[in-house]
C-alpha cells in the first residue's frame, strides 16, 4: 500500500509527514486505510489536548508518529461500532 508521506507546504503552513516505516507497521494492525487515518487523527487530537503517550517517545517523533507507534504496538485499538 502506498501513502504520500513526504513533507509539503500549503501557503505558510507545513504539513507534517508521518514516518513511512511506522505507517506500514500500523497498517498491519488496522488494515483499512480510512480507519487507520481516522484513528491516527483522533489520537493526535487527544495528544494535542494533553493526553499522555502510551509509548516511549523518541526525540524526533511527531504526534502522528506517536499515534502510529501506539497502534503498531497494540496499545491503541479501534472498536467496531455497535449496530
Amino acid at each position: 500500500m502506498k501513502y504520500d508521506v513526504g513533507p509539503r507546504r500549503t501557503g505558510s503552513k507545513q504539513i507534517f509527514s508521518m514516518n513511512a516505516h511506522l505507517l506500514e507497521e500500523a497498517n498491519k494492525v488496522i488494515l483499512e486505510p480510512q480507519i487507520l487515518i481516522n484513528a491516527v487523527s483522533r489520537r493526535v487530537r487527544q495528544l494535542t489536548a494533553g493526553s499522555r503517550p502510551m509509548v516511549e517517545v523518541g526525540v524526533r517523533m511527531g504526534l502522528a508518529d506517536i499515534a502510529l507507534t501506539e497502534i503498531a504496538q497494540g496499545k491503541l485499538t479501534v472498536a467496531k461500532a455497535a449496530a
